[in-house]
């Protein structure tokens, strides 16, 4: 049976392309897809993880690790393509979102890489590690009670970021591994999802995660996991909209068989 997830809460990198970008956390469409075993999205695209037994799973921890790609970048447009873990904004019913990665900014030409956090509905922030293209990073997100706790571990440079946040209502109704086409929102609000930035193809590993005390990975049999392909679309409304020019999307590969890796690509076209 097709799902319609009418609202996914999405990730915002808010360091902004130019001092009036104003990047904020947004929500877009999102929709299953023909064959009913995934979903589409207009700016997410890898691996979500659900209770769909109504089990009352509470995920309460994710970790990841990729190397930083190469993202290549066009003189004279502007795009950006962003890589996380996370806690909730995947599902009908989410209220916020946990995450932290990484991130890469295309503004005249140049590629500027980042490490970041953001807690919805408060702004990301930008976290003092530097990152490049090849640095293996890992990621995760843990709650405790109201606690939350971000972490961005550097392998490459041996450095790492970790804070606390107190958050009255965590959102643990999903856990996700994704690359994402971030938001750029104006001042009085309107947002605009941005080109996703040519980053080739980047594979999440040693994926994981908890449910309720149950540790697992991405294809653990006590939830369900949900493959998303980002494919560009319009929207209005309260909605995201995007570069009606932009036609780059990405699709999550197949996982690998213990569970706990697989890749994503950028595509120049995609469709669902």
């Amino acid at each position: 049976m097709q799902r319609l997830l009418s609202l996914l809460i999405a990730a915002a990198v808010v360091v902004a392309l130019a001092a009036s970008s104003g990047r904020a956390s947004t929500a877009t469409d999102r929709f299953a897809s023909n064959d009913g075993t995934a979903s589409v999205s207009a700016n997410w695209s890898g691996y979500a993880l659900q209770d769909v037994n109504a089990a009352g799973l509470q995920f309460t921890s994710v970790t990841g690790t990729w190397k930083v790609p190469v993202t290549t970048c066009t003189t004279g447009s502007r795009s950006s393509a962003a890589f996380w873990v996370g806690l909730g904004g995947s599902s009908d019913t989410a209220t916020g979102l946990e995450q932290t990665g990484t991130g890469a900014d295309c503004n005249g030409g140049t590629a500027r890489y980042y490490a970041w956090y953001e807690i919805l509905p408060a702004a990301a922030i930008e976290v003092p590690l530097k990152v490049k293209p090849g640095d293996q990073i890992t990621t995760s997100v843990n709650v405790n009670g109201t606690t939350v706790l971000v972490q961005i571990k550097n392998r490459t440079r041996k450095t790492s970021f970790t804070k606390a946040l107190q958050v009255a209502a965590p959102d643990l109704s999903s856990a996700e591994w994704i690359a994402e086409a971030p938001s750029a929102c104006t001042a009085s609000g309107r947002c605009t999802i941005v080109p996703l930035a040519n980053f080739g193809t980047m594979t999440f590993t040693r994926a994981a995660a908890i449910a309720s005390t149950h540790p697992g990975t991405i294809t653990d049999p006590t939830w369900a996991s949900d493959a998303i392909s980002l494919v560009p679309q319009s929207s209005s409304g309260f909605f995201a909209s995007r570069d009606a020019a932009s036609t780059a999307g990405a699709k999550p590969g197949p996982i690998s068989a213990d569970g706990r890796s697989f890749p994503v690509s950028w595509l120049a076209t995609v469709t669902p």
